[in-house]
């Protein structure tokens, strides 16, 4: 009966949230076409012309490579960012002293502009696919490490203590305790992570690299092609966005959100 009921609350939430999400892209559309007959399409192209521009960019014989190259060095930095910076999150929280040295030097190091670690990111990797994916690891790994590290600093402390009662080797505590404890604050790290590693991944093709969405922005940057720039700039939020409401769907899930 309460399953029933939950049910029935749960649809017309669900209902006005994608309500919502529809009168908001109506709204930022509106406005966008508003802003584009203001300045001009030289500044600021319709909604309508991006659209048709993003669809002659994507029929284009050249774009799959392109599309190839970008989503190969992401997936490979996000992969990356992912597991490196859960499993520096989890040491760090496990380890209090040790989270209470680092958590300054990651804040710090993340508030250097990445741009200017760029030539010594060519200098170790040369160009090519090992200097996009250092690149959007710099930009993911800290954000993904962070949030991972305060889960485990708010996790209930009978968890740990149960753990000790059990004798669990550290190794099953990570993985049967910690872990599933903090998964919740995982997947919103992983979130944020995930858009950073992206953009990342994509000013390191703008800066050094023959081929990837980042070298057809930079190409139409050069060209002053505003449609174009438009174009895969609007690519890139709808999928961002995609992918964003995906991870945050799995979070609602998992903190049992309706």
């Amino acid at each position: 009966m309460s399953t029933a009921l939950a049910s029935t609350v749960a649809k017309p939430r669900a209902a006005r949230r994608w309500t919502d999400a529809l009168a908001l892209i109506v709204v930022l559309v509106g406005l966008w076409q508003i802003l584009s007959e203001w300045l001009g399409p030289d500044v600021l192209t319709t909604p309508l012309h991006t659209v048709q521009r993003a669809v002659h960019i994507v029929s284009d014989v050249d774009f799959p490579q392109s599309l190839y190259v970008t989503s190969l060095a992401f997936a490979s930095a996000f992969a990356i960012s992912a597991v490196a910076g859960v499993g520096i999150g989890l040491l760090l929280g496990a380890r209090r002293l040790a989270g209470n040295v680092m958590e300054p030097l990651m804040m710090g190091f993340y508030s250097i502009p990445k741009v200017t670690l760029y030539p010594v990111v060519l200098l170790a990797c040369g160009l090519g696919l090992w200097a996009k994916i250092v690149f959007g690891v710099m930009h993911g790994i800290v954000p993904i490490a962070l949030f991972t590290m305060n889960a485990v600093r708010n996790m209930p402390p009978i968890y740990a203590r149960a753990a000790r009662t059990y004798r669990m080797s550290p190794g099953d505590f990570a993985r049967f305790v910690l872990l599933p404890a903090c998964v919740p604050e995982v997947v919103a790290g992983l979130r944020i992570g995930f858009s950073l590693t992206l953009l990342g991944t994509l000013i390191g093709e703008m800066f050094a690299s023959q081929s990837g969405i980042g070298r057809l922005l930079m190409i139409a940057m050069n060209r002053n092609e505003t449609s174009t720039i438009m174009a895969l700039a609007l690519m890139l939020f709808v999928f961002a966005t995609l992918v964003n409401m995906l991870f945050l769907a799995w979070q609602r899930h998992l903190t049992h959100e309706d």
